[in-house]
């Protein structure tokens, strides 16, 4: 995917009307089961940008960064809200990355698993949206060597690499061969249209 095709992706996700189930609840914090180590790295973005023009015959709408940077995208007939957007209005934008490591007693091949999420809400509702994505890796431990804090795995696709361990990464002592890492990257982007 190339930079504008990423860009045209984002402002598409920033129109779509899509609103979370008032009943999601989201956690920072993996499920470490069995008490064995376990670490989050968690980041997030909020920026604005304008819309400056909406073409409604032709879908294109016009934004500018932050940085003064404009960019005009077409928006798809998925966009039920699109009518709503005027010029004059904010886009805000909110991103989240998070990547989970924690280890799991196996019981389990090595896995890779991906989900994407995402509601459109009512036709009449204000813009806004949400586009959740978790991608989901499992390794299985072939060795540790605690003197060098190095940690060996296998991944879904069979083949063994070794891994030095960071040092925040405090009950290495803990892992065992045969048990599970588990990574886990979630990107979360929140959109919505402030009127002015």
């Amino acid at each position: 995917m190339n930079g504008s095709d990423a860009l045209g992706l984002f402002i598409l996700a920033a129109l779509l009307a899509i609103a979370p189930p008032a009943d999601a609840k989201t956690s920072d914090k993996p499920v470490v089961k069995e008490g064995k180590p376990g670490v989050v790295v968690a980041e997030s973005v909020t920026f604005k940008a304008k819309v400056d023009a909406v073409d409604k015959d032709k879908r294109l709408i016009t934004l500018t960064g932050p940085k003064g940077n404009s960019a005009t995208v077409k928006v798809g007939p998925e966009v039920k809200n699109f009518d709503q957007i005027k010029p004059g209005d904010t886009l805000t934008a909110r991103y989240l990355d998070s990547i989970a490591l924690y280890v799991r007693k196996s019981g389990e091949p090595p896995a890779a698993t991906e989900m994407t999420a995402v509601e459109v809400a009512p036709k009449g509702q204000k813009p806004a949206g949400m586009v959740v994505s978790t991608v989901e890796v499992t390794g299985t431990v072939e060795a540790v060597d605690l003197s060098k804090r190095m940690v060996t795995l296998k991944g879904p696709e069979g083949k063994a690499r070794t891994l030095k361990v960071d040092p925040s990464v405090k009950r290495l002592a803990e892992v065992k061969k045969g048990d599970q890492v588990v990574a886990r990257h979630t990107e979360a982007l929140a959109l919505s249209i402030d009127k002015p």
